[in-house]
């Protein structure tokens, strides 16, 4: 009981930190746009928790709050990932669209980060991957749900299709859903080099470079656009 009260703490002080960084950008700030989505995101899986959706709540609260905390780590100054690093270089970018920078930090955050917390969770709680994967599979249907919304709210109305047409170009070539598959397997596999810690680092090093080219890719710039992200920052 009194762990599953520390997770729920845990998720509780994760939206306040989410919440103050949110307030400190100015606003269009590319970082603040990922920083109310992914608000929105530990919100709605906060409600579902307590609603007990997810059968193993300490394992989902766990889980959800060593996620947020890796993507927390690097906003509030720390240390800054390749697969983080072109959202931080082009988050004031002109022709870098709400979209798009919403849809990078989803990429480094599940492409990567995902994985990662995976592990950290199962340290904690003394599991294999395989007893969270009900709960990853939660999180991921959040994500997925909140990703179409997301689409829907930030791509440009009829009256900009020329313009909206590269951004859907780009886009398209990227999905929420194989990312979170490849965020899974990338768990199983460092869970299980655990035991080899030079060939994890290295197998963790290239997973987030790799993660970090197709940040790259979803920032590239396509031209000023008005409307600013109803998320944030």
């Amino acid at each position: 009981m009194v762990r599953l009260q520390e997770s729920v703490v845990g998720v509780d002080g994760v939206v306040a930190r989410m919440r103050a960084l949110g307030a400190a950008w100015p606003e269009g700030d590319g970082v603040g746009v990922f920083n109310g989505v992914y608000l929105a995101v530990t919100e709605e899986l906060d409600r579902r928790i307590d609603a007990g959706e997810f059968p193993d709540r300490r394992g989902a609260s766990t889980l959800d709050v060593r996620f947020a905390e890796r993507y927390l780590t690097v906003a509030e100054r720390g240390p800054v990932p390749a697969c983080w690093r072109p959202l931080f270089q082009f988050r004031r970018h002109p022709g870098v669209r709400p979209l798009q920078f919403a849809l990078a930090g989803i990429n480094a955050h599940v492409g990567h980060d995902l994985a990662l917390a995976v592990v950290d969770a199962c340290r904690v709680l003394g599991c294999e991957p395989e007893d969270l994967e009900a709960g990853f599979e939660h999180v991921g249907d959040v994500l997925v749900a909140l990703e179409e919304r997301i689409r829907e709210e930030l791509m440009p109305g009829p009256d900009l299709l020329q313009v909206a047409d590269p951004l859907t170009h780009l886009l398209g070539s990227w999905s929420l859903e194989r990312a979170r598959e490849a965020g899974w397997s990338a768990a199983r596999a460092l869970w299980a080099l655990r035991g080899l810690p030079e060939l994890a680092e290295e197998f963790a090093a290239r997973l987030d470079a790799v993660v970090g080219l197709a940040s790259r890719m979803l920032l590239t710039p396509l031209g000023r656009w008005g409307p600013c992200s109803p998320y944030g920052p």
